[in-house]
């Protein structure tokens, strides 16, 4: 399972950005209960893999081109570092984004 976030530097211990602000992109591996492994992109583009989810900083953020692509957005809404985002994911503490263009 992959995970996408929008981070604001190429940095395990980074945070979380807003999709406009994102400077790299860490696709987060999931298995077994934990993280795999954490590849950062420049450019989601660059991402051959299927993402599961998207996990972004806020609702209001720009998530369009994720319905568009068919991702589910999840929002962190407290969570700012990749550890605690994926470890609130795997305990179902984010919350759905609903769709809208």
């Amino acid at each position: 399972m992959f995970i996408l976030i929008p981070m604001e530097k190429a940095d395990k211990s980074a945070q979380i950005a807003l999709v406009p602000d994102a400077k790299s992109w860490a696709l987060v591996e999931i298995g077994e209960g934990k993280i795999k492994n954490i590849s950062f992109y420049d450019d989601r583009i660059e991402i051959d893999e299927f993402i599961d989810s998207v996990v972004v900083k806020s609702k209001e953020d720009y998530v369009s081109e994720f319905f568009e692509e068919s991702i589910p957005v999840l929002e962190a809404p407290v969570q700012r570092t990749i550890d605690d985002i994926i470890e609130a994911y795997m305990f179902c503490e984010l919350y759905e984004v609903p769709i809208r263009f």
